[in-house]
């Protein structure tokens, strides 16, 4: 089958097209025939070497989400058949024409969907809704400050919490904010020209918001921290703006009995992503099928363009998610 490999760290020039042999299915596994695969920030970074050469358990290829047609099923298996439509997380080697994916972290795919848009949806809503509802606990009528709110993740964001009954504060670039604001956001901030602490102070009378949903990390943290309300969360998605140190007033996280949380997929044990791809099926399908929450795609490559799909997300211009066809481009 057709797969993307590396054979070195760097950049985007390192992904080649090549054959592999097909994954073999294990007890629990489901063989997908991927039609959709999701690009994700955690590429980015295994391509320049963060991870090492570490596979997680699943596969050297990269690659952490899937939408496709399964082709075989497992001795152990429930649930699901050959011939179902389904998406979820692997835990490596989605950059390929088959993919094997534990059925504890797939999903069928609604009937009102397609499957590109459904490679779209599980890392990223996902993530969102384990940061927002399971960690931060955002309830009916609270607020929240999602950052980099045109993203893959932040887009999510956005839709949950609009559909749940918060007001939704969210920063992204000026031009991205008609797309933000069509997810769902009550305030747009433009982060390159507005002080998202000063906007959110002005937009609730001092109070703050009740949860912070950050990705960039250092440079944000102060800032996340005072606009926090008495009683407010922040959960700490990723780190964009690197890992260096960064100021915390301690005196706000004691004075308003602040929680501050953080949370990553990628690393994290089976029977834990597995857990998390439950909690958000049984609480959100329904509203796939229904269209109040919707997959958002910013951009479509052939499985061997891979290259190209991590430039468009290196180039920070990507509004939802990026996709790549393994049957794009094919004769």
């Amino acid at each position: 089958m057709q797969a993307i490999d590396m054979d070195e760290f760097g950049g985007p020039e390192v992904l080649v097209a090549c054959e592999v042999a097909a994954p073999q299915l294990r007890p629990h596994d489901l063989l997908v025939r991927n039609a959709a695969i999701g690009v994700n920030r955690a590429d980015i970074l295994q391509r320049k070497g963060a991870f090492g050469r570490a596979n997680f358990g699943d596969s050297e290829l990269m690659g952490l989400e899937i939408a496709g047609t399964v082709e075989a099923v497992g001795a152990q298996v429930q649930g699901f058949a050959v011939g179902d439509r389904v998406m979820g997380i692997v835990g490596g080697g989605s950059y390929a024409e088959l993919s094997r994916i534990d059925h504890r972290m797939a999903m069928k795919v609604p009937d009102q969907l397609t499957l590109i848009e459904a490679g779209a949806i599980a890392e990223v809503f996902v993530t969102a809704h384990e940061a927002m509802f399971h960690l931060a606990r955002l309830q009916p009528g609270e607020s929240v400050l999602i950052h980099a709110a045109g993203g893959g993740v932040g887009s999510a964001a956005v839709q949950l919490a609009h559909a749940a009954g918060a007001r939704v504060f969210a920063t992204a670039s000026a031009d991205k904010h008609d797309a933000v604001r069509g997810c769902g956001a009550d305030v747009c901030i433009d982060y390159r020209s507005q002080d998202f602490q000063a906007v959110v102070a002005e937009q609730t009378a001092g109070k703050g918001v009740d949860v912070v949903i950050d990705f960039i990390g250092p440079s944000y943290l102060e800032r996340n921290v005072r606009s926090l309300a008495v009683g407010g969360r922040m959960v700490v998605v990723g780190l964009l703006g690197g890992p260096a140190p960064a100021p915390m007033p301690l005196d706000v996280l004691l004075y308003r009995h602040l929680q501050i949380f953080g949370t990553v997929m990628k690393s994290r044990p089976p029977e834990v992503k597995q857990a998390m791809v439950q909690r958000f099926a049984q609480r959100w399908l329904g509203a796939l099928a229904d269209g109040t929450i919707r997959p958002v795609i910013d951009s479509t490559y052939a499985l061997a363009d891979a290259a190209a799909a991590h430039r468009r997300m290196e180039s920070g211009r990507n509004v939802g998610k990026i996709l790549l066809l393994p049957e794009a481009g094919k004769g």
